[in-house]
């Protein structure tokens, strides 16, 4: 092995460092209790060592969720083409609740931490979500052209009532509010079953609520 290729094995594995133990202090303690000094400290380096890497806690974060949501978009079984629909949906947004017990502390830091940075709000960082987001939509449409959904269902209500039902069941399983021997499971295909039922019944849906809720705006 090269001097250059040993080096950059050791940054590899430093960065590798920082973000770890950044994920674990950020859930622990929560993203605005944690400084950079706390991290040094975790691993044992000196703070400007830190900036050496990321120049501020922003960007360790924002490297944490892009890691994230690569993990939630690359694993799980492949939705195939031409099945049904529905179940296609099923699948899609049903992973993203297995994704809250896979991966726990990235799913607490994206998604539950009111306090990290707004994503939304630095998309030029993910431009694969927002292709992944595009593909789900194209596929809700492709659920309404073919008569799954009713005609003239707004695209991103589908998604955000669909996200919806599988975040809450995930949150309360991930912040303990489940009642005594409540099943976080079962719960979640309920309210996920309960949500594709009610629109494919085309209830609960409030046309005026789409240019409000568009994953692509979230504020």
């Amino acid at each position: 092995m090269g001097v250059k290729e040993r080096h950059d094995r050791e940054r590899e594995a430093v960065a590798r460092g920082i973000l770890d133990a950044a994920r674990e202090l950020f859930v622990t303690h929560g993203y605005q209790h944690v400084s950079i000094r706390k991290i040094a400290e975790r691993i044992e380096y000196s703070p400007a060592a830190i900036y050496g890497y990321f120049p501020s806690k922003d960007d360790i974060f924002f490297a944490l969720a892009e890691e994230g949501f690569r993990l939630l978009f690359t694993t799980g079984s492949p939705v195939s083409e031409g099945t049904d629909p529905i179940e296609d949906l099923r699948r899609l947004f049903w992973h993203y609740y297995e994704f809250s017990k896979t991966h726990p502390e990235y799913f607490a830091l994206m998604f539950l931490d009111r306090s990290v940075p707004r994503i939304s709000r630095d998309w030029d960082r993910f431009g694969f979500v927002g292709e992944m987001k595009h593909d789900m939509v194209v596929r809700i449409q492709d659920a309404t052209e073919r008569g799954a959904l009713p005609r003239g269902t707004p695209p991103h209500t589908v998604f955000r009532v669909l996200l919806t039902a599988v975040h809450g069941a995930a949150t309360l399983r991930l912040c303990d509010r489940l009642a005594p021997g409540e099943d976080g499971d079962a719960l979640a295909r309920v309210t996920l079953e309960t949500a594709i039922q009610g629109l494919r019944a085309g209830a609960a849906l409030n046309c005026s609520l789409s240019p409000c809720i568009d994953p692509d705006n979230e504020e």
